[in-house]
């Protein structure tokens, strides 16, 4: 897909198992949401192919709209029309609707339905805009950053009602830049950056994947690591950052902190203040896109 000379998705291949939650993850202007637009039918590719649940979504979007539900980044809701009134009318769109009062009352929209649309807080129209994809029972809901803007509570209750139609075979597909939001819900992760898929896997598949991390202990200064240093995986190092205090990093696990409690065993050296750190989604995250801002 290109905007002028610019190519905001370039040949990016992805794939989404039924009943499963899948975040697609990027920098801003990767191509995240021009990539959820074409799947849902917004967009026609400008070449390549897309099916949803085995369909065109372009020319067989009648058949596909019923059984989808989607949550734009822009809202999608018309600026004049009450809370109340727009989600009853996308509801009557559907054969077998959830009831809109159930609803209402578990995103805490009950306050604000006779409110137009564009005097809704930014938290409310979020909140609104998920009724609005989740009201027609859909197989599948695409969700463009859903919580972005819900404060605490609100976003809380976002991730509950995600994971219950998860749990209930409803296949979820979001964008998101919330780490913590990937970690508790999504079991498959595309990391996209300059419209391509840069990683892909589960969340603990791609912090596994990453950088590793650190351990740090205190001990006598000037031991001589180099037993240490070859008893480890290649791609570790040892460090003594400051008079005795050590560094070990590489991939943190098991094995690792077993290698280098034995060779301090050997010693005789007790480690003091030991402490693991593992690298996060984040760091992986950055570490894959780069660390600076885009326009």
């Amino acid at each position: 897909m290109r905007y002028g000379g610019k190519v905001a998705v370039d040949r990016l291949s992805m794939s989404v198992k039924s009943g499963s939650v899948t975040a697609v993850m990027g920098p801003n202007g990767a191509g995240k949401t021009t990539t959820l637009e074409t799947c849902e039918g917004y967009r026609r590719p400008q070449s390549g192919r897309v099916t949803v649940l085995g369909m065109d979504p372009v020319t067989q979007h009648r058949d596909l709209a019923p059984r989808v539900g989607v949550m734009l980044q822009s809202g999608g809701a018309w600026s004049g029309a009450r809370a109340e009134e727009m989600l009853n009318y996308v509801a009557a769109l559907h054969a077998n609707p959830l009831p809109v009062d159930a609803v209402v009352e578990r995103l805490g929209l009950g306050s604000c339905g006779r409110t137009a649309y564009r005097r809704l807080s930014g938290g409310q129209q979020q909140r609104l805009g998920l009724a609005m994809a989740i009201i027609g029972r859909p197989e599948l809901v695409f969700l463009d950053e859903p919580t972005s803007g819900l404060d605490p509570q609100a976003r809380r209750a976002g991730w509950d009602l995600i994971s219950e139609l998860s749990a209930a075979g409803v296949t979820v597909v979001l964008t998101t830049h919330y780490m913590e939001e990937v970690e508790r819900l999504a079991s498959d992760v595309y990391v996209v950056d300059a419209g391509r898929v840069v990683a892909t896997g589960s969340p603990a598949e791609l912090m596994a994947a990453g950088a590793g991390g650190l351990i740090t202990f205190r001990a006598p200064s000037g031991l001589d690591t180099t037993d240490l240093l070859a008893a480890l995986p290649p791609d570790c190092s040892v460090r003594e950052d400051v008079p005795g205090r050590y560094a070990v990093s590489g991939q943190v696990g098991p094995q690792m902190l077993s290698t280098l409690t034995t060779w301090c065993a050997q010693r005789e050296v007790m480690p003091g203040q030991l402490s693991i750190e593992r690298h996060t989604l984040e760091d992986v995250f950055l570490a894959l896109t780069g660390r600076e801002l885009r326009s």
